[in-house]
């Protein structure tokens, strides 16, 4: 997730650019393709979706657009905010739990509640989780956050970020890997019959699940400063960007992977170059 004090506010492909030679895949659209067409088992036809370079320039501005640095080739932005024209973008979206502006807006029944009937909070956000404990209560959160998707692919977004996948490891012990895992399907399934490719955000213990999830690449915050990098470099063949938030982490994560992986340190707020927090660096 990203870091305290970031608002995280809701909301044609993008022109090739510099991308042209991005890799275009074959991923399996494990739910309905857009065109309805399926092969002779039944099941989707695969649908293509373009992966982010390898090693590429990477700027995260979630907490707010701007134009992008000279040799920046992937951005991440909110979902409210429009792609970088000539970029890889990447949607982000706050896809298991509720965000605080929007919390009115959820059934009631789809905010996760302990035995006495209480809301379960990211206290770091103060954030209701998502009850996607069910697989009813799962389409339904689905059907939500799909609309944000579509959204995304409608702007011209090349990929999503869904946040929060390790939600439940705030859960009190209600929500599990499992449920996680069966909830990210869901999302992967709906983004690859939109032609956006999906990646997982931190959650390095599932990392090892990402065929099984539908995943396809790696946002990852920090995991030159925790020692995580392999774990996503492993997992989704290279294809992981990395956000750093302390200068010791960009020099641990570039001192290994500097030459293979999309490697940015940003302020831990996120910000744009207006605001006196802003940092930005590569190297």
């Amino acid at each position: 997730m990203p870091p305290t004090g970031v608002l995280r506010a809701s909301g044609s492909r993008t022109a090739l650019g510099a991308l042209s030679a991005a890799l275009i895949v074959a991923v399996s659209a494990l739910a309905g393709c857009g065109s309805g067409e399926r092969e002779k088992d039944g099941s989707p036809k695969p649908t293509a979706v373009r992966l982010p370079p390898r090693g590429a320039g990477f700027d995260y501005q979630i907490g707010g657009s701007y134009p992008p640095p000279a040799g920046v080739r992937i951005v991440s932005r909110d979902r409210s905010d429009s792609p970088a024209p000539g970029l890889y973008n990447i949607c982000y979206v706050n896809a298991f739990q509720a965000q605080p502006a929007e919390r009115s807006s959820w059934p009631a029944d789809l905010l996760l509640r302990d035995a006495r009937g209480r809301t379960v909070i990211d206290e770091d956000w103060d954030e209701p989780l998502l009850d996607i404990r069910t697989p009813a209560k799962r389409d339904r959160v689905a059907q939500r956050v799909n609309r944000w998707l579509d959204g995304c692919a409608d702007k011209g977004f090349d990929a999503v970020e869904p946040d929060n996948y390790d939600s439940y490891t705030r859960s009190r012990g209600l929500l599990t890997a499992a449920d996680a895992t069966a909830f990210m399907t869901l999302l992967s399934r709906h983004a690859h019959a939109r032609h956006l490719a999906i990646g997982q955000k931190n959650t390095a213990e599932l990392a090892g699940r990402r065929e099984e999830a539908g995943l396809d690449f790696a946002v990852a915050e920090e995991c030159g400063q925790y020692d995580e990098c392999g774990v996503y470099a492993k997992a989704f063949d290279d294809r992981v960007v990395d956000i750093e938030y302390t200068d010791g982490g960009l020099r641990a994560a570039r001192a290994r992977w500097g030459d293979r992986l999309s490697i940015v340190r940003r302020d831990r707020d996120v910000t744009t170059p207006d605001s006196a927090a802003y940092v930005r660096k590569a190297r």
